[in-house]
């Protein structure tokens, strides 16, 4: 069953056309990687399903009901959460403060869901009452995790969730993920560490010129020769986006 389709859309930003009628889906509990050349359009195709840019055309499908365009408060309430790449923390609220402005919108277990959280990322408890903005990018990334997971969401957006870390936390960063996999969250992931994220996930799709360039099962787009040529050549980092 699909907790997400995206069907033919069409988006940019203002007069200048991004998408191009992509099409692409996500079932209930596996991880998707979305990747593609600079500018493809992948950071816009995950801001149309979020709500922050209506499309054109097409329609987006969260469970069964027609989300396209539908407010972001609606989407966090309905289950799906989104960290973006950078402004994804309150730098100047605790680690506490910020878990809790997570839950917003959710029932009266607060403590609850906040030992969950904690017991997913011990270094959060122990750091509890820090200031956020002196986290380092790894914690950041770590916190941003686990504010959007306070509502215990079904599909979660993952935009570039291991740009500038170090290896070492980068692959803590995917460790963390695969937990929250297991606990049947469906990912939709951007990620320039191609060859991880495709480990850890079921399924992919490229984008190109924002289009639908190719899509199928992970271990398939590892062994296909020409994603090798484009994207994996010379290791993991084989495109960094900018705004796209």
């Amino acid at each position: 069953m699909s907790i997400l389709a995206v069907d033919n859309i069409v988006a940019g930003y203002g007069e200048t056309e991004i998408l191009h009628g992509v099409s692409m889906h996500v079932e209930a509990g596996e991880a998707v990687t979305l990747f593609g050349p600079n500018g493809c359009g992948k950071s816009t195709l995950m801001k149309t399903i979020f709500g922050l840019l209506t499309p054109t055309r097409g329609r987006v499908v969260f469970e069964d009901t027609d989300i396209t365009g539908m407010a972001t408060d609606r989407l966090i309430r309905m289950g799906m959460s989104y960290v973006p790449q950078t402004g994804n923390i309150f730098p100047s609220l605790s680690i506490e403060e910020n878990l809790e402005m997570g839950a917003f919108a959710g029932d009266s277990d607060m403590r609850g869901r906040l030992s969950e959280i904690y017991r997913m990322f011990p270094d959060l408890e122990r750091s509890r009452r820090q200031r956020a903005g002196n986290l380092s990018g790894g914690q950041r990334q770590m916190l941003a995790f686990g504010r959007a997971l306070m509502l215990r969401p079904r599909l979660l957006l993952l935009d570039e969730p291991s740009a500038g870390l170090s290896p070492i936390m980068a692959q803590l960063i995917f460790d963390r993920l695969q937990d929250i996999q297991g606990t049947g969250i469906a990912i939709l992931i951007i990620e320039h560490n191609i060859r991880t994220a495709l480990a850890m996930s079921d399924r992919g799709y490229v984008l190109a010129d924002g289009e639908n360039q190719l899509d199928g099962s992970a271990s398939g787009l590892l062994d296909n020769p020409e994603i090798g040529r484009l994207y994996l050549r010379g290791g993991t980092r084989a495109n960094k986006d900018g705004q796209d």
